[in-house]
C-alpha cells in the first residue's frame, strides 16, 4: 500500500509550552487508524497539522500530490439560514469535477446520510443531524484522507452506532480522535497514541483497541523495568563515587562522565513514567444506612400528546448501578428530574429517603463559571479544600487531577473540555452522596480518566444513576440497564447488548410503520378519487375496530411480560422465539391502527359528502 502522509520529526509548541516533540509516523491507504492520547498532548492540535489547517513549529509533514483531505472538526459553524442542500453542494464546489458528477455525489451523499428533508434550515437541527451534515460536507469532497476529531461527542447511542456503521462500509483512509473505546474496537485496524510517556512521542500499533492494549502495557511494562535496571546501575556508581579520596585518585574521568549520563538517563525514563500516572477520583459516600433511597411507583410523564414513559418502576438502593440508554428525545433526563424532585410525575408518586444528598454531574457544563480561576474553581473558599475530613493544598488538590501549579490563575474559559469535566469531578468527590447522577461524564475525558472513573463507581457504596453513550462504561458500572424507547416503553435489561437490541428493533418497526403511513396516505389518496362512500361491511368493520385493537395490544403485553422473566432474558433461544412473535404482534396492532384511520377517513369523508348534497 502506498503512504498517504508521511511525518518526519514534527514538532510543536503553544507559548513555551511542547505540545509534543519529534514525533515521526506515516499514513497509509485504505488504512483505518484511531488516534488517542491524554488531554493536552495536542491530538486536535496534530489533526489541523495533518489537514494543513497549521503548520508544525518544526520537522516535515509531507502528502501524496494532490491529496484531496477533508476534516470533521469537533465543532462547525453554519449558516443557520441556509438549507441542508445549500450547505452540502457549497461543500462540494471546490471539488475538481464535472457540475453533473457534483450534483449526483450530493445527492447519493445526503441520501447515504438519511436526511429526511433537503431543504430544511440548518438552525432546525438538532445536534446529532448537525454532526451528520458535517460528515456528508466532508464526504461529497470523496476525500482520500478523512480526519474526524471527536465525531461522537455528543451523539446519543443510536448515532453512535449509525457513525460506526458508515465507517466500516467506507474504503477511504481515515483517522479518527476518540475516548470511545467500543467505538474504537468496531472501527479501526490501527492504534496511534499520542503520549510524551514514550521516548517517541507515539505509539504505533497495527490492530484494534483491545490488540493496542496489549501492546502497550508490553511497552509501559519494559520502561518501568529499565528505570529499575537504571536505578539498580545508578546507586552502584554513587557508591563507587562515594568512595574515599585514595580511591577518587585513581578513577577513570570516563566512568565519572559515564555515571553522570546513567543519573540523566534514570531522571528521563523517571520523568516519562510518571506522566502516566492516572487522575486521582474516589466519590465520597454519606455513610447513610438506609437501604432504600429513592422508590417510584407506576410514574407516567406525558408531553403534549406524547407519552415519555408510562407505569414505571424504579428502586434505587445502596448498591445499584443503574445504566439508564435511549435516543435523544426519549426522556432520558426527564426522569432524572422526576427522581431529584426538580418535576412532578403525572401519574404515580416517588418517595426519597428523608435528608437524601445527591449529586448530579451536569453533561452542558452549567455548573462552571468561566469567568473564575482555576484555583477560584476548584478551592472556593481559599487556599484549601477538606476532603474526606483532611485539609489539602488547592496545589496538591489540582495534581490529583493532572493540573499543572502554572494552570492555577487561569480563567476557566481559557481550559479544554476535558480539564473543565475534570473540574466538575473534582468538586463532586467534595460533596458526600447517597445518590450520584452522572449525565454524559465521559465526554472530553481522556481513556486513562474514563478507566480511573469506572473504578471510582463501582467502588461507591451507595446508588449510581449513569447516562453515557459509552457502551463500555456502561457493561463495566452497570448491574442492570433501563431503555426508554421513546414509544412510552421502558423496559430493563441485564447487560447493554440486550438493550441496544431492543431499541433496534423499536427503531426498524418505527421506520416500517412510517413507511406504511406514507404508502397509507396516497392508496387513500387514490381511494377517495375513485370511491367517497362506505360499503355495509366496512361499516361493521370499524365498529368493531376499537374491540381488535383492544384484544390485540392485551395479547402484545402478555408477550412483553413473558419476555422480560429472568427465565426467559437467560434463555437465549427463548427469548429469539418470544422476540420474533413480539415484533410480529406490534407489526399487527400497526396494521390495525392503519386501517382504523383509513375507515374513521373513509367515514368523515362519507359524512362530508352526504351533508354537502343535502
Amino acid at each position: 500500500m502506498g503512504i498517504l502522509v508521511s511525518c518526519q520529526s514534527v514538532g510543536k509548541s503553544y507559548s513555551s509550552r511542547p505540545l509534543f516533540q519529534n514525533i515521526s509516523f506515516g499514513i497509509e491507504e485504505e488504512q483505518k487508524i484511531g488516534l488517542i492520547g491524554p488531554n493536552g498532548a495536542g491530538k486536535s492540535t496534530l489533526m489541523k497539522i495533518l489537514s494543513g489547517e497549521i503548520k508544525p513549529d518544526e520537522g516535515e509533514v509531507t502528502g501524496r500530490k494532490k491529496l484531496r483531505t477533508a476534516y470533521v472538526k469537533q465543532s462547525e459553524e453554519f449558516d443557520p439560514e441556509a438549507t441542508v442542500e445549500e450547505i452540502v453542494e457549497a461543500a462540494a464546489a471546490p471539488t475538481p469535477f464535472e457540475d453533473y458528477e457534483k450534483a449526483a455525489v450530493v445527492d447519493s451523499t445526503l441520501t447515504q446520510m438519511g436526511f429526511p428533508d433537503r431543504q430544511a434550515k440548518c438552525s432546525s437541527l438538532s445536534g446529532g443531524w448537525r454532526k451528520r451534515l458535517a460528515l456528508a460536507c466532508a464526504l461529497v469532497q470523496q476525500p482520500e484522507l478523512l480526519l474526524l476529531d471527536e465525531p461522537t461527542n455528543h451523539l446519543d447511542l443510536e448515532g453512535v452506532l449509525w457513525l460506526e456503521k458508515l465507517l466500516k462500509s467506507l474504503r477511504t483512509t481515515f483517522v479518527v480522535v476518540s475516548h470511545d473505546r467500543a467505538f474504537l474496537e468496531g472501527v479501526v485496524d490501527r492504534m496511534i497514541e499520542l503520549n510524551p510517556t514514550y521516548p517517541e512521542g507515539v505509539l504505533s500499533i497495527n490492530g484494534n483497541y483491545s490488540e493496542f492494549l496489549i501492546a502497550r502495557e508490553e511497552r509501559l511494562n519494559a520502561q518501568l523495568h529499565q528505570q529499575q535496571a537504571l536505578a539498580s546501575k545508578v546507586r552502584r556508581e554513587i557508591a563507587w563515587l562515594q568512595r574515599g579520596a585514595r580511591a577518587r585518585q585513581t578513577k577513570a574521568k570516563g566512568r565519572i562522565q559515564d555515571a553522570g549520563k546513567l543519573i540523566e538517563d534514570l531522571a528521563e525514563v523517571k520523568q516519562r513514567n510518571s506522566l502516566n500516572a492516572p487522575m486521582e477520583i474516589g466519590f465520597d459516600s454519606s455513610g447513610r444506612k438506609t437501604k432504600e433511597l429513592i422508590v417510584g411507583k407506576a410514574i407516567s410523564k406525558r408531553f403534549g400528546n406524547r407519552t415519555l414513559f408510562s407505569n414505571l418502576e424504579i428502586l434505587l438502593t445502596t448498591g445499584t448501578k443503574l445504566g439508564l440508554v435511549g435516543r435523544n428525545g426519549s426522556g432520558k433526563t426527564t426522569l432524572l428530574k422526576l427522581l431529584v424532585g426538580e418535576l412532578q410525575p403525572d401519574q404515580g408518586n416517588i418517595k426519597r429517603a428523608e435528608q437524601l444528598q445527591i449529586v448530579w454531574f451536569d453533561q452542558n457544563r452549567e455548573q462552571l463559571d468561566e469567568a473564575k480561576t482555576l484555583k477560584q474553581a476548584l478551592a472556593a473558599d481559599g487556599d484549601t479544600v477538606n476532603y474526606r475530613g483532611r485539609n489539602l493544598h488547592v496545589t496538591t488538590w489540582a495534581k490529583k487531577f493532572l493540573f499543572r501549579p502554572e494552570q492555577l490563575p487561569l480563567s476557566i474559559s481559557y481550559l479544554s473540555g476535558g480539564e473543565k469535566a475534570r473540574i466538575l469531578i473534582a468538586n463532586l468527590m467534595l460533596k458526600p452522596a447517597d445518590v450520584l447522577i452522572l449525565d454524559e461524564p465521559t465526554n472530553d475525558l481522556d481513556i486513562g480518566s474514563l478507566e480511573v472513573l469506572e473504578d471510582s463507581l463501582e467502588d461507591f457504596p451507595g446508588a449510581v444513576i449513569l447516562v453515557t453513550h459509552d457502551r463500555m462504561m456502561l457493561d463495566t458500572v452497570s448491574s442492570q440497564i433501563l431503555a426508554l424507547d421513546g414509544t412510552g416503553e421502558a423496559t430493563y435489561f441485564a447487560d447493554y447488548e440486550q438493550s441496544e437490541k431492543h431499541l433496534q428493533r423499536v427503531a426498524k418497526a418505527e421506520k416500517g410503520n412510517s413507511n406504511s403511513d406514507r404508502n397509507d396516505r396516497k392508496s387513500r389518496k387514490n381511494e377517495a378519487k375513485e370511491r367517497v362512500g362506505m360499503t355495509t361491511a366496512e361499516k361493521r368493520e370499524l365498529a368493531g375496530m376499537a374491540e381488535k385493537i383492544e384484544e390485540a395490544e392485551g395479547k402484545l403485553r402478555v408477550m412483553q411480560a413473558e419476555m422480560d422473566k429472568p427465565q426467559v432474558t437467560s434463555n437465549y433461544a427463548k427469548l429469539s422465539e418470544i422476540s420474533k412473535n413480539v415484533d410480529a404482534a406490534q407489526a399487527d396492532l400497526a396494521k390495525l391502527f392503519e386501517r382504523w384511520e383509513a375507515l374513521e377517513q373513509k367515514a368523515a369523508a362519507e359524512s362530508e359528502t352526504s351533508a354537502t348534497t343535502s
